[in-house]
């Protein structure tokens, strides 16, 4: 039986996770995830997960870091507004865990990547009379695949900005009627 979810963007996020001068984690967040999850409770292979990343909603808690990743030497957020992915197949591998791979498209540049999943939660009634299920998902991808190259090299040795870019995903579904 297929089930179809849309992700609540009002409590879902995406956050990603840069190493930056090669001695601590610089985190950052974007709201306005939107999407689609049709989950095939007999078959999961006939599961699909859609989700739209509004990149104009970053936030790092800096506002100058901000307006440098949204530019063009990153983001490139007006020529670029949004981060897609578009699943290729869904694959239970345990008790409350999946691997969704699927087309990541940033920056204009596409790339397959595979999900690890935790959940979906169990389904449960919000006081507003919607049903809901939860879930989070992690994957790690190399900026530089995605034509997101920038970064100085330091006088110590090093670079300023890592290339490993480390997403998690953090999702709120809504049932929809049949």
């Amino acid at each position: 039986m297929k089930t179809t979810y849309t992700i609540d963007p009002a409590h879902s996020s995406a956050q990603f996770t840069v190493r930056h001068m090669m001695i601590t984690n610089v985190r950052g967040s974007f709201s306005g995830v939107t999407g689609t999850v049709v989950i095939d409770s007999e078959d999961s292979s006939n599961s699909t997960v859609e989700a739209t990343i509004d990149t104009t909603t970053l936030n790092t808690l800096d506002a100058g870091r901000d307006a440098h990743v949204k530019g063009a030497e990153f983001l490139d957020v007006e020529k670029y507004p949004t981060i897609t992915f578009k699943s290729e197949k869904v694959e239970v591998t345990g008790e409350g865990e999946a691997q969704v791979t699927g087309a990541l498209t940033v920056h204009g540049a596409t790339k397959d990547v595979v999900l690890e999943v935790e959940g979906p939660t169990a389904e449960a009634k919000d006081p507003w009379g919607n049903f809901r299920i939860g879930a989070s998902a992690t994957t790690k991808i190399k900026r530089s695949e995605f034509g997101l190259t920038w970064s100085t090299a330091l006088e110590t040795g090093g670079v300023l900005l890592g290339d490993d870019l480390k997403i998690t995903l953090d999702v709120s579904l809504i049932k929809q009627a049949a």
